[in-house]
């Protein structure tokens, strides 16, 4: 890789909150071929992890991505689970949720930022929020060090938790326009690669075929089948506890919770034609028109 540690993007702010904490990634021993996977959360974080697992360990059943990848800035996850990371032996994978500024980035590393319509991703969002159990809350909550308001219970009305969250930049969690931006101006680096839900979805196979050559991992042509059969939405919807953080043990009905249903569009039978319009207005104002494009699209310009 032909950049420089000065020549790469600067860390210019901190992201402190109930779920995240910016700091951990201040002294990460980067080691030669990390990979990080970076979203704005329910972006498919965990799908795009799969696929690098599975690259990674040629199709191998037994790995268990959400036991071995952890979301590395997320306050709560726990000493021996980083102590892990830092010790396999094998090409490790870490997933974040922070926006590029607000991240420590090496040249070692390569990353992957995964992308989806945010209209999908606070529908999927407002799932996963909804379901949070007794435990979730507690950790988020009152583990010491949290920065900023507690996390509250999900609106149970989709629409009115959408709005919020598109009017208020984001909250209850974090702005997705400035997540979004950050990463699309790193996508001329060679050591990124942004990649699209939506195209993921119309052609898992090809899409991991780029991925694995962007990450420089050979696969011999036999193993492509099973290895692209683990990726797919049925087999990780049917081995949840291989896939789902911590196994599942934050959300009301486990980790087949977490992996819920991998589908777009279904604010279109909520959301009026005026506030969809709104959101696609607020996309091109806050990203430029490419950048708003391919967010909607996954196509670039």
């Amino acid at each position: 890789m032909t950049e420089t540690y000065s020549e790469m993007p600067r860390k210019t702010r901190e992201l402190k909150n109930h779920h995240m904490d910016s700091t951990w990634w201040d002294d990460f021993p980067f080691r030669d071929d990390d990979i990080v996977v970076g979203t704005y959360a329910k972006s498919r974080t965990t799908w795009t992890q799969q696929i690098v697992g599975q690259l990674i360990h040629q199709g191998d059943p037994e790995v268990a991505i959400g036991e071995i990848s952890p979301w590395w800035d997320m306050r709560i996850v726990p000493p021996e689970v980083r102590q892990m990371v830092l010790a396999q032996p094998h090409r490790r994978v870490v997933k974040t949720h922070l926006p590029a500024d607000a991240l420590v980035m090496s040249p070692k590393a390569k990353y992957i930022y995964v992308a989806r319509d945010g209209r999908d991703v606070m529908w999927s969002m407002h799932n996963h929020h909804a379901n949070f159990n007794n435990l979730a809350f507690e950790a988020l909550n009152d583990t010491p060090g949290r920065v900023g308001p507690p996390l509250d219970k999900a609106d149970p009305d989709v629409r009115r938790y959408f709005m919020t969250w598109l009017e208020n930049d984001g909250q209850p969690f974090w702005s997705f326009w400035e997540n979004v931006g950050t990463w699309w101006a790193l996508r001329d680096r060679p050591n990124v690669k942004l990649v699209h839900f939506a195209k993921l979805k119309a052609d898992l196979d090809g899409q991991m075929r780029e991925i694995a050559a962007f990450l420089d991992i050979e696969v011999p042509e036999a193993k492509w089948p099973q290895l692209v059969e683990h990726c797919t939405f049925d087999y990780m919807k049917a081995n949840p506890e291989r896939s789902a953080p911590v196994g599942g043990i934050f959300w009301e009905g486990g980790a087949d919770t977490f992996i819920n249903k991998g589908v777009n569009g279904r604010w279109r039978d909520v959301l009026s034609p005026a506030e969809s319009l709104a959101y696609e207005r607020m996309a091109q104002e806050k990203l430029g028109a490419d950048c708003a494009r391919w967010l909607m699209t996954g196509e670039e310009p």
